[in-house]
């Protein structure tokens, strides 16, 4: 599951406990016997509730506050059960290593770089050495969200905080972590995938 995909299920989650919130309050506010039922229990506390001429409506703004809590609590447990699931579906790279299988989650690659016969993927906080072709990488990842930007260079598009461009018309790319990586006009036009949305820049990369 993407990073997108993630705050997606995340803002469904949230929209569900506002909508649940909602519901309560009607509940509550068309239940004077409910409302009564909150305050009694509220005055078992020893606090001082001053009763206004609509004394329903004060005793259903406190019901909420009790119901609110319960629903906060569901909120959690279900954003942390998408949490979970998107953690275990997230995109990993499993590849030879030292004599073992590691597995390496998509996100947590910043780059892929060519190495003679080998690639080097650019892990935090380590780097990893792969027998494979950088074209062959290329193709594999690009599903995944990462973009050829030079004849030896692949980049995660989700670790690009800034493109800087450079007078000679190439472009000079900063991950995260602070590593630079250069961006030649053969492969600028790719530089349209770092964001689905372009303000005030509609000519980079042209």
């Amino acid at each position: 599951m993407s990073a997108s995909e993630i705050q997606d299920q995340k803002a469904i989650g949230r929209e569900i406990f506002v909508q649940q919130a909602d519901h309560a309050n009607a509940d509550v506010s068309a239940s004077p016997l409910r409302a009564a039922t909150i305050c009694s229990s509220k005055s078992k506390r020893d606090y001082t509730l001053e009763l206004t001429a609509d004394e329903s409506c004060e005793a259903a703004d406190t019901s909420l506050l009790a119901v609110t809590r319960v629903d906060a609590a569901n909120f959690m447990r279900v954003l942390r059960q998408f949490e979970m699931l998107a953690k275990r579906q997230s995109p990993r790279l499993a590849f030879k290593a030292k004599g073992s299988i590691l597995l390496l989650d998509l996100a947590d690659i910043m780059a892929v770089q060519a190495e003679g016969n080998y690639v080097s993927l650019q892990h935090r906080p380590n780097s990893y050495l792969v027998h494979e072709s950088l074209s062959s990488m290329a193709d594999k990842l690009k599903p995944y969200g990462f973009i050829r930007i030079h004849r030896s260079a692949v980049v995660n598009i989700s670790a690009v905080e800034k493109i800087q461009p450079l007078p000679t018309g190439e472009y000079r790319l900063c991950v995260k972590g602070g590593k630079e990586y250069l961006v030649t006009r053969t492969y600028k036009h790719n530089l349209r995938d770092l964001a689905q949305l372009w303000i005030g820049s509609e000519r980079l990369c042209d």
